[in-house]
Protein backbone atom coordinates (compact mmCIF):
# COMPACT_ATOMS: atom_id res chain seq x y z
CA UNK A 1 0.00 0.00 0.00
CA UNK A 2 1.53 3.57 -1.02
CA UNK A 3 1.13 5.95 1.47
CA UNK A 4 1.08 8.54 -0.27
CA UNK A 5 -2.68 9.84 -0.43
CA UNK A 6 -1.71 11.79 -3.79
CA UNK A 7 0.71 11.51 -6.42
CA UNK A 8 1.53 13.80 -9.11
CA UNK A 9 3.80 12.54 -11.83
CA UNK A 10 5.14 15.23 -14.12
CA UNK A 11 2.01 16.98 -14.55
CA UNK A 12 0.99 19.76 -17.47
CA UNK A 13 -2.03 21.50 -18.03
CA UNK A 14 -1.68 24.05 -20.79
CA UNK A 15 -5.10 25.59 -22.45
CA UNK A 16 -4.93 27.05 -25.74
CA UNK A 17 -3.17 26.08 -29.03
CA UNK A 18 0.03 26.51 -30.74
CA UNK A 19 1.54 30.45 -30.41
CA UNK A 20 -1.55 30.94 -27.91
CA UNK A 21 -1.25 27.98 -25.60
CA UNK A 22 -1.01 29.06 -22.30
CA UNK A 23 0.71 26.72 -19.82
CA UNK A 24 -0.88 26.63 -16.14
CA UNK A 25 1.05 23.59 -14.63
CA UNK A 26 4.42 23.16 -16.16
CA UNK A 27 5.73 19.63 -14.80
CA UNK A 28 4.68 19.06 -11.11
CA UNK A 29 5.90 15.62 -9.84
CA UNK A 30 4.66 15.92 -5.79
CA UNK A 31 3.78 13.35 -2.63
CA UNK A 32 1.38 14.54 -0.30
CA UNK A 33 1.23 12.03 2.41
CA UNK A 34 -1.34 9.87 4.38
CA UNK A 35 -3.01 11.92 7.09
CA UNK A 36 -1.45 15.20 6.76
CA UNK A 37 -2.62 19.03 6.14
CA UNK A 38 -0.97 20.55 3.31
CA UNK A 39 -1.54 24.51 1.79
CA UNK A 40 -0.73 25.51 -1.23
CA UNK A 41 0.08 29.31 -2.15
CA UNK A 42 1.73 31.49 -5.26
CA UNK A 43 1.16 34.78 -6.93
CA UNK A 44 -2.00 35.10 -8.96
CA UNK A 45 -1.56 33.14 -12.08
CA UNK A 46 0.60 30.40 -10.46
CA UNK A 47 -1.64 27.47 -10.84
CA UNK A 48 -2.55 27.08 -7.75
CA UNK A 49 -6.73 26.44 -8.80
CA UNK A 50 -5.10 24.59 -11.62
CA UNK A 51 -3.75 22.26 -9.05
CA UNK A 52 -6.07 21.26 -6.82
CA UNK A 53 -8.67 20.67 -9.94
CA UNK A 54 -6.50 18.41 -11.33
CA UNK A 55 -5.65 16.51 -8.00
CA UNK A 56 -9.07 16.61 -7.55
CA UNK A 57 -9.68 14.86 -10.65
CA UNK A 58 -11.95 17.94 -12.02
CA UNK A 59 -9.93 18.80 -14.53
CA UNK A 60 -7.82 16.53 -16.47
CA UNK A 61 -3.86 17.19 -17.20
CA UNK A 62 -2.50 17.85 -20.13
CA UNK A 63 0.01 15.42 -19.91
CA UNK A 64 1.39 13.47 -16.81
CA UNK A 65 -0.17 11.25 -14.02
CA UNK A 66 -2.47 11.62 -10.98
CA UNK A 67 -3.37 8.98 -8.31
CA UNK A 68 -5.40 9.13 -5.60
CA UNK A 69 -3.76 6.22 -3.43
CA UNK A 70 -2.86 3.66 -6.02
CA UNK A 71 -5.87 4.64 -8.51
CA UNK A 72 -4.57 6.26 -11.36
CA UNK A 73 -7.25 9.13 -12.13
CA UNK A 74 -6.04 9.95 -15.42
CA UNK A 75 -6.94 7.03 -16.92
CA UNK A 76 -10.21 6.79 -15.94
CA UNK A 77 -13.77 7.59 -17.95
CA UNK A 78 -15.80 10.36 -16.80
CA UNK A 79 -18.48 8.47 -15.54
CA UNK A 80 -15.86 6.74 -13.08
CA UNK A 81 -14.29 9.92 -12.24
CA UNK A 82 -17.68 11.26 -11.16
CA UNK A 83 -17.76 7.98 -9.09
CA UNK A 84 -14.73 8.26 -7.66
CA UNK A 85 -15.26 12.09 -6.97
CA UNK A 86 -18.26 11.29 -5.10
CA UNK A 87 -16.69 8.32 -2.97
CA UNK A 88 -13.17 9.36 -1.83
CA UNK A 89 -13.04 12.79 -2.56
CA UNK A 90 -14.51 16.23 -0.47
CA UNK A 91 -14.83 19.48 -1.81
CA UNK A 92 -14.82 22.59 0.78
CA UNK A 93 -15.25 25.97 -1.18
CA UNK A 94 -15.09 29.55 -0.40
CA UNK A 95 -18.93 30.31 -1.84
CA UNK A 96 -20.22 27.23 0.77
CA UNK A 97 -22.50 25.77 -2.31
CA UNK A 98 -24.84 24.99 0.25
CA UNK A 99 -28.99 24.53 -1.46
CA UNK A 100 -31.01 27.58 0.08
CA UNK A 101 -34.02 25.19 -0.20
CA UNK A 102 -32.85 22.15 1.65
CA UNK A 103 -31.81 22.18 5.79
CA UNK A 104 -28.64 21.67 6.83
CA UNK A 105 -28.99 18.01 7.61
CA UNK A 106 -30.15 17.39 3.96
CA UNK A 107 -27.50 19.75 2.80
CA UNK A 108 -25.16 16.92 4.44
CA UNK A 109 -27.07 13.89 3.20
CA UNK A 110 -27.10 15.46 -0.67
CA UNK A 111 -23.63 13.20 -1.16
CA UNK A 112 -25.24 10.05 -0.10
CA UNK A 113 -27.82 10.46 -2.39
CA UNK A 114 -25.95 11.63 -4.80
CA UNK A 115 -24.02 8.51 -4.40
CA UNK A 116 -27.25 6.23 -4.61
CA UNK A 117 -26.76 5.61 -0.55
CA UNK A 118 -29.85 6.33 1.74
CA UNK A 119 -28.13 8.14 4.32
CA UNK A 120 -29.20 6.92 7.72
CA UNK A 121 -30.31 10.38 10.44
CA UNK A 122 -27.54 8.97 12.64
CA UNK A 123 -24.53 9.13 10.21
CA UNK A 124 -25.62 12.55 9.41
CA UNK A 125 -26.15 13.87 12.60
CA UNK A 126 -23.30 12.34 13.76
CA UNK A 127 -21.18 14.34 11.51
CA UNK A 128 -22.86 17.52 11.92
CA UNK A 129 -21.89 17.28 15.52
CA UNK A 130 -18.18 17.00 14.50
CA UNK A 131 -18.27 20.63 13.39
CA UNK A 132 -20.75 21.38 16.22
CA UNK A 133 -23.58 22.03 14.39
CA UNK A 134 -26.33 19.10 15.34
CA UNK A 135 -28.81 21.53 17.20
CA UNK A 136 -28.89 23.15 13.75
CA UNK A 137 -29.98 20.25 11.44
CA UNK A 138 -33.32 21.66 10.89
CA UNK A 139 -31.78 25.34 9.87
CA UNK A 140 -31.60 26.34 6.23
CA UNK A 141 -28.77 28.37 5.06
CA UNK A 142 -30.26 31.74 5.22
CA UNK A 143 -30.95 30.74 8.99
CA UNK A 144 -27.09 30.56 10.05
CA UNK A 145 -23.91 32.72 9.32
CA UNK A 146 -21.50 32.39 7.15
CA UNK A 147 -19.27 30.38 9.43
CA UNK A 148 -22.22 28.12 10.53
CA UNK A 149 -22.92 27.72 6.53
CA UNK A 150 -18.94 26.94 6.00
CA UNK A 151 -19.18 24.12 8.73
CA UNK A 152 -22.16 22.58 7.27
CA UNK A 153 -19.86 22.17 4.00
CA UNK A 154 -17.45 21.05 5.85
CA UNK A 155 -19.86 18.50 7.35
CA UNK A 156 -21.49 17.80 3.58
CA UNK A 157 -17.69 16.68 2.44
CA UNK A 158 -16.52 14.36 4.97
CA UNK A 159 -20.37 12.45 5.27
CA UNK A 160 -18.74 10.37 2.64
CA UNK A 161 -15.29 9.88 4.67
CA UNK A 162 -13.23 10.57 1.36
CA UNK A 163 -9.65 9.64 1.75
CA UNK A 164 -8.76 13.45 0.86
CA UNK A 165 -10.73 16.56 2.30
CA UNK A 166 -9.91 19.71 -0.79
CA UNK A 167 -10.51 23.10 -0.16
CA UNK A 168 -10.17 26.45 -2.46
CA UNK A 169 -10.12 29.30 0.04
CA UNK A 170 -12.33 27.93 2.43
CA UNK A 171 -11.94 30.86 5.28
CA UNK A 172 -11.65 33.46 2.34
CA UNK A 173 -15.30 34.54 2.63
CA UNK A 174 -15.19 34.34 6.88
CA UNK A 175 -14.05 37.14 9.65
CA UNK A 176 -10.83 35.96 11.42
CA UNK A 177 -12.25 34.35 14.11
CA UNK A 178 -15.16 32.41 12.66
CA UNK A 179 -12.00 31.35 9.63
CA UNK A 180 -10.04 30.05 12.61
CA UNK A 181 -12.69 28.04 14.09
CA UNK A 182 -12.69 26.48 10.48
CA UNK A 183 -9.03 26.33 10.15
CA UNK A 184 -8.97 24.85 13.68
CA UNK A 185 -11.12 22.28 12.49
CA UNK A 186 -9.52 21.55 9.81
CA UNK A 187 -6.47 21.33 11.56
CA UNK A 188 -7.94 18.32 14.44
CA UNK A 189 -9.04 16.49 11.19
CA UNK A 190 -5.50 15.97 9.86
CA UNK A 191 -4.46 15.23 13.19
CA UNK A 192 -6.95 12.31 13.16
CA UNK A 193 -5.81 10.92 9.87
CA UNK A 194 -7.66 12.66 7.67
CA UNK A 195 -5.85 14.46 4.66
CA UNK A 196 -6.90 17.92 3.81
CA UNK A 197 -5.13 19.71 0.88
CA UNK A 198 -5.97 23.58 0.79
CA UNK A 199 -5.68 26.58 -1.32
CA UNK A 200 -5.10 29.92 0.06
CA UNK A 201 -3.81 33.33 -0.60
CA UNK A 202 -3.75 33.66 3.50
CA UNK A 203 -0.38 32.91 5.69
CA UNK A 204 -2.30 32.85 8.99
CA UNK A 205 -4.51 30.08 7.18
CA UNK A 206 -1.27 28.34 5.83
CA UNK A 207 0.66 28.44 8.86
CA UNK A 208 -2.19 25.67 10.35
CA UNK A 209 -0.95 23.07 8.11
CA UNK A 210 1.92 20.66 8.15
CA UNK A 211 3.57 21.59 4.96
CA UNK A 212 3.22 24.46 2.54
CA UNK A 213 4.27 24.48 -1.09
CA UNK A 214 4.59 27.48 -3.10
CA UNK A 215 3.98 27.51 -7.10
CA UNK A 216 5.18 30.07 -9.42
CA UNK A 217 4.70 29.70 -12.98
CA UNK A 218 3.05 26.42 -12.68
CA UNK A 219 5.66 24.99 -11.13
CA UNK A 220 6.60 24.04 -7.58
CA UNK A 221 8.77 26.44 -6.50
CA UNK A 222 9.78 25.36 -2.56
CA UNK A 223 7.95 24.15 0.69
CA UNK A 224 8.15 24.98 4.54
CA UNK A 225 7.20 22.64 7.19
CA UNK A 226 5.31 23.76 9.92
CA UNK A 227 6.41 27.18 9.46
CA UNK A 228 5.12 30.35 11.05
CA UNK A 229 2.51 32.63 9.39
CA UNK A 230 5.77 35.47 9.45
CA UNK A 231 8.27 33.05 7.66
CA UNK A 232 5.03 32.14 5.01
CA UNK A 233 4.33 36.25 4.28
CA UNK A 234 8.47 36.92 3.98
CA UNK A 235 8.67 34.06 1.31
CA UNK A 236 5.56 35.18 -0.23
CA UNK A 237 6.83 38.78 -0.24
CA UNK A 238 9.94 37.39 -2.02
CA UNK A 239 8.12 35.73 -5.14
CA UNK A 240 6.33 38.64 -5.59
CA UNK A 241 9.07 40.77 -5.71
CA UNK A 242 10.18 42.25 -9.34
CA UNK A 243 14.04 43.15 -10.14
CA UNK A 244 14.51 46.46 -10.99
Amino acid sequence: MNQAAVRLRSVTRSYGRKSGAVTALDGVSLDIPRGTFTAVMGPSGSGKSTLLQCTAGLDRPTGGQVFLGDTELTGLSERRLTLLRRSRIGFVFQAFNLLPSLTAEQNVALPLRLAGRRPKRGEVLDVLERVGLRERAGHRPGELSGGQQQRVALARALVTRPDVLFGDEPTGALDSTTGREVLSMLRTMADGGQTVIMVTHDPVAASCADRVLFLADGRVQGELHSPAAEQIAARMTRMAAVPC
